[in-house]
């Protein structure tokens, strides 16, 4: 199966499994579960979950196991979507190609839409079969860490601060690593966890996620710049209407995209302890390299 064919199947069954969990629950209010439905539904690469099962696969169990906390984290992804679309954060009126949230069921359904998703994932993750108590703790601990003050909202509340600000590369790495990477780390090391990863797997795994979510921040404010709106699914320049810090401007786009390369060969050359298991996280890599949207 080649590296397409494999994301292809592997994305199908979060879009399946993700159906599954929203009718799990009815929700309080239909136009609560409808928001949520909408921004969960809308399409997307579900990369976080595609790293979650692919690190299991690296040491050596089979990812598909894994697809509920896959969904869990594309759950959290979700939300942190919806918020950062917000007028009071970034004002985007189109994610995946779609109105925003807020722009189709108003501001505060849509922060209740984000609440609700973000709760909803860590009772989804409780529920993934096969997993002893102790290794569904360590899970949960990585992905509140991930999610919280620690991880993905100090990273946006360091984003908000930054605005209209000259930030320095060291205050960029730092935001990012929060707002963008946290959530990648706890996605490779929640897969890695529930496989039974050894010691020097989890912390070479642990290395390569952080790499990853580095070239992805990288090559996301490329496309920024250079990408074209139909295709990525969001307005472009949003970054310089914003008057944010970005890679391409504290350097320039050619040093961006060697800073990119440089940073995949990195997050590749951390998997050399797992060999041919860990294929598909190598192609990955290339694959961010390469991405349009």
């Amino acid at each position: 199966m080649t590296f397409k064919e494999e994301w292809n199947r592997r994305a199908a069954l979060v879009e399946k499994g993700l159906v599954t969990e929203l009718k799990a629950r009815k929700a309080y209010n239909e136009t609560l579960a409808r928001a949520m439905e909408y921004s969960l539904m809308a399409g997307g690469k579900r990369l976080r979950p595609i790293l979650l099962m692919a690190a299991a696969d690296a040491v050596g169990k089979n990812g598909d196991d894994f697809l509920v906390t896959g969904c869990a984290i594309e759950m959290i992804h979700t939300y942190s979507l919806v918020h950062d679309d917000l007028p009071a954060m970034d004002n985007d009126d189109y994610r995946r190609g779609k109105p925003t949230n807020h722009t189709v069921f108003g501001d505060g359904m849509a922060i209740l839409a984000g609440d609700a998703l973000l709760t909803l994932a860590f009772e989804v993750m409780l529920r993934q079969p096969a997993a002893a108590p102790e290794t569904l703790l360590a899970v949960v601990q990585e992905m509140s860490q991930a999610a919280g003050p620690y991880g993905m909202v100090g990273g946006q509340a360091l984003d908000l601060e930054s605005e209209e600000k000259c930030i320095d590369m060291g205050t960029l790495q730092k935001m990012h690593m929060g707002k963008t990477g946290a959530l990648f780390r706890a996605a490779v090391r929640s897969g890695a966890i529930l496989a039974g990863a050894q010691n020097e797997e989890l912390a070479a795994l642990t290395l390569y996620a952080e790499k990853f979510g580095l070239a992805f921040q990288i090559t996301d404010d490329i496309l920024d710049v250079t990408g074209d709106e139909t295709t990525i699914g969001k307005p472009v320049g949003s970054d310089e209407r914003n008057e944010k810090a970005t890679y391409v401007t504290l350097t320039s786009l050619d040093e961006a995209r060697w800073l990119a390369q440089r940073t995949v060969d990195e997050a590749t050359a951390a998997l050399s302890i797992l060999g041919e298991s860990a294929a598909f996280l190598r192609e990955l890599g290339l694959f961010l390299l390469g991405r349009k949207k």
